[in-house]
């Protein structure tokens, strides 16, 4: 007498992972034009070479959002967005963290010429601390990820390693996400918002750059069920 099988469909978790990216992008490219409105609106424009130290200061919001987590958070949802074969996926997926850290380090850059054109002290607050050990530890993940992944290892090796490299690109999702949530309360702290329209703005902008986060990171929770 057989004993009756029991047969696990993913279905419903691959349909409810295909809903959480499009959430994933719809807050994201809601949180971009937020971001845009509030730069070119409000803060009088975008420039890193300008000799207006608050257009140079722009350049940070904008690129540490709309390159840094943004892109971050494409690159983490690669696997179910690009219909590819999986090297393709993972190539895609390098080279937009690549692009992602590389914005995410010319947006510091800004913040730092801002301070030296403003006299001000740099790393001083919790917003920098927490950006600054994120985009480090961001660079050590992207490199631990190329060695595993996309040089010759042993399966075992790889195998061992993916849970820690998915475990710490979420953790390094919420990290981004804690430093730009800071990042707006000190800037809006510093210009004394209270009751006025950029102060909502500012409100809506953080909780975009939040849900997006939060979807980015179930649609990769629900990703191991796929």
């Amino acid at each position: 007498m057989h004993s009756p099988q029991i047969v696990v469909t993913h279905g419903p978790h691959r349909a409810s992972a295909s809903r959480l990216t499009i959430f994933a992008h719809l807050f994201g490219i809601l949180a971009f034009i937020l971001m845009l409105v509030w730069l070119l609106h409000y803060r009088g424009g975008i420039e890193y070479d300008s000799y207006d130290g608050s257009r140079v200061f722009n350049v940070h919001p904008f690129l540490m959002f709309c390159g840094f987590i943004f892109l971050s958070g494409e690159a983490k949802m690669v696997y179910k967005t690009v219909q590819a074969r999986h090297i393709v996926q993972k190539v895609v997926h390098l080279i937009l963290q690549l692009a992602a850290f590389v914005l995410g380090v010319i947006g510091i850059c800004a913040v730092f010429k801002f301070h030296d054109m403003a006299k001000i002290e740099d790393v001083y607050s919790l917003h920098s601390w927490i950006g600054i050990a994120t985009i480090s530890l961001f660079a050590l993940q992207w490199l631990v990820g190329l060695l595993t992944y996309m040089v010759p290892q042993t399966a075992m090796t790889r195998k061992t390693l993916l849970p820690w490299h998915i475990c710490g690109g979420r953790t390094l999702l919420y990290m981004s996400i804690a430093a730009a949530l800071t990042g707006l309360i000190e800037k809006a702290t510093f210009m004394s918002l209270r009751h006025s329209r950029e102060a909502r703005l500012l409100n809506f902008l953080g909780l975009s750059i939040l849900l997006f986060g939060i979807f980015v990171d179930l649609s990769v929770a629900l990703a191991r069920y796929v």
